[in-house]
């Protein structure tokens, strides 16, 4: 979301004061004036706040009396505002009100994967005080390859608790995530100016050629959404299990980017000008969900609009995302921000717009909140004076967003004194934050093949190692994008040389873009070394916001260096690739002296180390790829083509694992393992499912609409699904189980298979554990109709984990029961119905 230009112009003619309110507030600043020139004379580890219990006038502000609703608070405020001060709090950059004590506020802060600073741009967060570094996570994709929403909701969490059953007997205070402490530090120890953070990105990975894929959960909703849950709930301070949120925040998520944003700049098209066609089916059941569950149950308390228009309408100035489905239908309860400049462009690059007072009055009637720049302040006043914006407009805007300062603590006082107020530096880099670091990574990293099971390497026997390849020492590699600087980062080089003391290493390339591989120079040190390992891949000068790939082979000579490299070495080779995206590795994965492939992701501060502990066997790899990986030929698509579904006639194949039908070089959720494991369902408690028609006219659909049933029967339809699963292996390790869905026959649009359940479990050589999931017809047997409208189809579907199946048939009935009486009492009644009148007719025949 970094801008692309912060457009400054002069500021437009505004209402002003009458010479008597002058005056007022001439008395009223006099007053302040003492307790202002304190506060800028404080030192940088006073953090800012408004209400000082200190200041005579600002206590006896209705706003400053806690006692109060929040509604009733915001109120009072907004009336106290002249228009001038309204406009001011309408950008990211909001200006002091020094009359009132309040000072300024930075709305833009960033926290993909750990609390980031972006250099050259105006943020909450800064790293030149008493902190000056932050715990690096795994970027999201590699993360959301755990398939552990659990471990989601831990990143950051305030203490090492290791399973859900100690989380729900820890006391409350326990239960708040690492992030969002390390945040509340940071503004503690008063190197923050804002406490709301533009995170998570929940956009889904469509194409694997976008730039930012790196920072979503992956391509699937279901993940994406529950990635939304976890994370949310975790950096805002609610329960694991959500609904003891309440109105303290710790700090603020902001899910991004509304909607169907997955395209920034490919071939000279970009995301400021980009119009996405996309068809009302699959917005209702791919690019929205995620949105969905962000809301309803994450409880975000604020969405950021994308850059795009969507089917001709910029996002940020759609009333029927905004207002109609966001708060309307979702009930959302919080702030809605632009992204960065995406106010401008509607009138300077799309065009939207007549003019740019239009543009201001298009996104706040829509809905929208908060200007990203300072295209609201430089225009709303000559939008109200041209009558296109009304002072109601501003103020509804205004509403919410000080309803989220004030439900941060911002303005109850001094913070130290409150919730979160004992949050302190020390618990930035706090070794339970690293070490939480280094379980995302190694519960991350996904083995992608090992032939021969060349690894896990052998300690003792290894008696030295070549590493090879530019991404082995680099920290800025691991650390991917919207990162603050690492606490104690290990690059994998180091990492190995841990475990193997006669260690060499070449880059092979200068750079990542590999223009000229110094092969020779790396295959002299290959040719003495007992193992080999090459890390690859590739960087944010690859991959990155504002930049997609063109291509979805290795960069430069790459490919290569790893194949002389291989074919020189002693024996089989270990190759690592760093990167968010998916890479067309096919000649590795058939190179029969490539024994063994890792991707690693961009694995944060700790993955180098997570890395060689995988390696030699210290770690049994269990993450599954949360995108699928295609060969080179889909660059043939264009990435415009917003299209989830499969069209035959024109040899579109479809996007994602639920509808591409083509070659793949990896599959979702593809992963292996050091040990082997087993899967069975256990019985059913039933296998059909009785869904009730409410009017005999529908009785001979072969589909049911899920707005018809009604929530009663939704609930009531829901059935246990239990799954055993054995580690057959003889090394403890943690499985991903992944429950997915078919149907006996695919196509009109319906997904080839989609995932209704998964989990993560830790299971120990030779143990056997249960895996529970709750089976909802309603929602993981219903896929949405051209309509948009999600509909559950009769007949057969097939549940499968692994190389197992288990069949269930929805049948529809005509009683409002649900059917399963009338199913029984049919079962009974029609043999006897049947057998009278046999012998009724045999009786006539006969008489």
């Amino acid at each position: 979301m970094i801008a692309r230009n912060m457009l400054c112009t002069n500021q437009n003619p505004m209402h002003r004061l009458s010479t008597k309110k002058m005056k007022l507030l001439n008395l009223s600043l006099l007053v302040h004036l003492c307790s202002l020139v304190l506060f800028s004379a404080q030192s940088t580890d006073q953090p800012p706040f408004s209400c000082d219990s200190s200041d005579p006038l600002t206590k006896s502000y209705p706003f400053c009396k806690t006692t109060l609703p929040t509604n009733q608070r915001v109120q009072d405020l907004i009336s106290r505002l002249t228009l001038d001060e309204k406009i001011s709090q309408l950008v990211n950059t909001a200006v002091a009100i020094p009359r009132l004590g309040i000072p300024g506020y930075e709305w833009w802060s960033e926290a993909l994967h750990g609390v980031a600073f972006v250099a050259n741009i105006s943020q909450g967060i800064r790293f030149n005080g008493t902190i000056q570094s932050a715990t690096s996570f795994p970027q999201v994709i590699l993360t959301a390859s755990s398939f552990d929403p659990y471990l989601w909701y831990r990143i950051g969490q305030a203490s090492p608790i290791t399973s859900l059953s100690a989380l729900m007997s820890t006391p409350r205070v326990l239960e708040l995530k690492a992030i969002g402490i390390e945040a509340r530090g940071v503004y503690n120890a008063g190197q923050a100016r804002g406490m709301t953070f533009w995170t998570p990105n929940i956009n889904i990975f469509r194409d694997p050629r976008w730039g930012r894929g790196q920072e979503t959960p992956g391509e699937d909703p279901l993940v994406t959404g529950k990635y939304a849950v976890s994370f949310v709930r975790g950096i805002q301070g609610d329960s694991f299990e959500g609904g003891k949120l309440g109105e303290n925040l710790q700090v603020s998520a902001c899910c991004k980017h509304f909607t169907a944003y997955d395209l920034d700049n490919w071939k000279g098209i970009n995301r400021f000008v980009f119009d996405a066609n996309v068809t009302v089916q699959d917005l209702a059941d791919t690019y929205q969900p995620p949105f969905r569950s962000c809301i309803e149950k994450g409880k975000a308390s604020g969405v950021m609009c994308a850059y795009n228009r969507v089917n001709g309408v910029p996002n940020c100035a759609d009333y029927k995302l905004l207002s109609k489905t966001a708060r309307g239908q979702w009930g959302f309860n919080g702030y809605i921000t632009s992204d960065c400049d995406a106010v401008s462009i509607i009138y300077d690059e799309q065009g939207y717009v007549k003019e740019p007072e239009d543009a201001v009055a298009d996104v706040l009637k829509a809905g929208m909140d908060l200007d990203c720049g300072e295209y609201l302040k430089n225009h709303t006043g000559s939008a109200v004076e041209k009558k296109k914006v009304s002072v109601s407009d501003i103020d509804r805007a205004l509403h919410n967003l000080f309803s989220i300062r004030m439900r941060l603590g911002l303005f109850n006082g001094n913070p130290t004194k409150l919730p979160f107020g004992n949050i302190g530096s020390d618990q930035v880099c706090s070794q339970e934050h690293l070490n939480l670091a280094l379980e995302a990574a190694r519960n991350g990293i996904v083995l992608l093949k090992n032939t021969n099971r060349l690894l896990p390497l052998a300690k003792t026997e290894t008696t030295s190692l070549a590493v090879i390849g530019p991404n082995a020492n680099s920290t800025e590699t691991l650390v991917g994008n919207y990162a603050g600087p690492p606490c104690k980062p290990i690059t994998p080089l180091q990492a190995l040389q841990s475990y193997v003391k006669n260690t060499d290493y070449h880059p092979g390339c200068s750079t990542v873009n590999c223009s000229s591989a110094l092969i020779d120079e790396a295959i002299k040190i290959v040719k003495g070394a007992d193992q080999v390992v090459l890390v690859m891949g590739l960087d944010q000068t690859q991959e990155r916001e504002s930049h997609d790939r063109a291509d979805l082979v290795l960069p430069g000579h790459q490919q290569k260096l790893i194949t002389s490299v291989a074919s020189a070495a002693n024996k089989p080779v270990i190759l690592v690739l760093l990167c968010g995206g998916p890479v067309d590795i096919t000649f590795a994965k058939n190179d029969r002296n490539i024994g063994s492939i890792i991707w690693a992701g961009y694995p944060g501060e700790a993955g180098g180390r997570a890395l060689a502990e995988i390696i030699f066997g210290d770690h049994n790899p269990g993450g599954r790829l949360p995108m699928t990986w295609y060969p080179q030929n889909l660059t043939k698509i264009p990435m415009t083509d917003m299209r989830m579904r499969p069209e035959p006639s024109s040899g579109y194949p479809g996007r994602t694992y639920r509808f591409y039908r083509g070659p793949k070089v990896f599959e979702f959720g593809y992963g292996l393992s050091y040990s082997n494991y087993s899967y069975e369902f256990l019985p059913l408690t039933k296998d059909k499912v009785y869904l009730n028609n409410q009017s005999d006219d529908k009785i001979g659909l072969r589909y049911k609409l899920v707005s018809e049933m009604g929530t009663e029967l939704c609930e009531n339809s829901k059935l246990p699904i239990t799954v055993g699963v054995r580690n057959d292996g003889e090394m403890d390790g943690k499985h991903v189980v992944l429950l997915f869905v078919r149907q006996a026959k695919a196509g009109n649009g319906r997904p080839i298979k989609q995932l209704v359940g998964f989990n993560s479990v830790a299971l120990k050589a030779g143990e056997k554990a249960e895996i529970k999931f709750e089976l909802s017809p309603c929602e993981h047997l219903s896929s949405a109709n051209e309509d948009g409208l999600m509909l559950v189809d009769e007949g057969s579907h097939f549940l499968s984990i692994g190389d197992k199946e288990s069949e269930i048939t929805v049948v529809f009935s005509a009683d409002s029961s649900g059917g399963a009486t009338l199913k029984q009492e049919t079962d009974t009644v029609l043999p006897i119905i049947l057998a009278f009148f046999y012998i009724y007719t045999f009786l006539c025949v006969s008489f």
